[in-house]
C-alpha cells in the first residue's frame, strides 16, 4: 500500500525495471549473499542491521558477526519465545513478519493488487483452474516482507500439502511503488503456490519472488528456485504425506518478498482491526475460522 501520490521518479524507477535482466541480477545477488569472506559478509550484514534497524535481540544468534554468510543472517532463526503463536483452535495465525499490503474478498476470481489493478486466480495459481474454483468467493491477504523482517514463512493453521507448483516469471520488485504501477504484478513474477487441505477448507500460501529474490525454499522440497524449469508444473510429487501444524515453518525467502494467503469461501473472517499498511508479526492472530473442524 502506498499512501502518497505517485511522482515521475516513481514511474521512472518502475519503467527501468522492465529493461533489467531480472534473473541475471538475482543470480549475481545469490552468489554475493553466500560469500563467506569475513570482511565482505560482515560489511553487508552490518550495513543492513544499521540501515534497517534490525532487532538482533530477537535472533537465536544475536551477534551479526557470527553468521557464516549474509544469507545465513538474512534467513536467521528467531528465539523460541520471540513469536508466540495464536494457538486457539479457531485462530488463523499470521504466516510471516511484514506489512499488510491488501486483504479482502476474492470477487469474480480476481485478487486485488492495488488501485486499478488485480490478478486472476488461475493466473496466480499457475493455470490450475480446479484450485482457482475452490478459492473463488473466498478471502485473501497479501503480506510484504521488507529487508528488516524475519524471512521464514510459517503455517497459519494445521494443514496437509495437496500440491506445490513452480511458476516461472519475471522478478519485478514487490515494494508498494511497483505494486501500484505494474499491472498483474503477482501474475508476472516467479512464484511458488503451495496448496493445502485444512479443517477450514482449501488454503494456499503463495511465495512470490522479486528482484534479487530468485531463491525460495520449502521445508519438504528444499530449494525450489532457481531452477532450469521455465514452464508451470508440479514441483512436489510422490506418495509422502506432508502435514504441518500451525506455527511450523513451511518455507523461506533468500532475501525478502511477498506472501499471498488464500482461503476458500465462507470459512474465514479477518480480524476487523486489520487494515492495509498494518505491521504484522508472524504468529499473531489475523482471523478466525467460522466453523472449526479438525482436518
Amino acid at each position: 500500500m502506498i499512501d502518497r501520490p505517485l511522482r515521475w521518479y516513481h514511474r521512472l524507477y518502475v519503467g527501468i525495471q522492465y529493461l533489467l535482466p531480472h534473473h541475471l541480477l538475482s543470480a549475481l545477488m545469490l552468489r554475493a549473499t553466500r560469500v563467506r569472506w569475513r570482511p565482505v559478509k560482515d560489511l553487508l550484514i552490518g550495513t543492513v542491521v544499521r540501515y534497517y534497524g534490525v532487532d538482533m535481540t530477537e535472533a537465536r544468534e544475536p551477534d551479526p558477526r557470527a553468521y557464516a554468510s549474509f544469507n545465513a543472517f538474512f534467513t536467521r532463526p528467531l528465539r523460541q519465545d520471540a513469536r508466540p503463536i495464536a494457538m486457539q483452535e479457531d485462530a488463523v495465525a499470521c504466516p510471516a513478519d511484514g506489512t499488510l499490503s491488501q486483504l479482502g474478498t476474492i470477487d469474480g476470481g480476481r485478487v486485488f493488487q492495488a488501485k486499478g489493478y488485480d490478478c486472476s486466480l488461475p493466473e496466480l495459481l499457475g493455470g490450475r483452474q480446479d484450485w482457482a474454483q475452490r478459492f473463488d468467493g473466498g478471502v485473501f491477504a497479501t503480506i510484504y516482507l521488507s529487508p528488516r523482517d524475519y524471512h521464514r514463512v510459517h503455517m497459519p493453521v494445521d494443514a496437509t500439502l495437496g500440491e506445490m507448483i513452480h511458476v516461472p516469471g519475471r522478478l519485478f520488485s514487490v515494494n508498494p511503488v511497483t505494486t501500484a504501477l505494474v499491472p498483474r504484478l503477482f501474475g508476472r513474477n516467479e512464484r511458488v503456490p503451495c496448496l493445502f487441505e485444512t479443517g477450514c477448507g482449501p488454503m494456499a500460501l503463495i511465495l512470490v519472488g522479486a528482484i534479487f529474490v530468485g531463491s525460495m525454499e520449502t521445508v519438504w522440497a528444499g530449494q525450489v528456485t532457481p531452477t532450469g524449469i521455465r514452464r508451470p508444473g508440479p514441483a512436489h510429487e510422490g506418495e509422502t504425506v506432508i502435514r504441518l501444524d500451525k506455527g511450523a515453518e513451511m518455507g523461506r525467502f533468500n532475501m525478502g518478498s511477498t506472501v499471498i494467503l488464500l482461503f476458500g469461501p465462507g470459512r474465514i473472517t479477518w480480524d476487523p482491526g486489520l487494515k492495509p499498511g498494518a505491521r504484522l508479526r508472524m504468529g499473531q492472530r489475523i482471523g478466525r475460522i467460522r466453523e472449526y473442524a479438525p482436518e
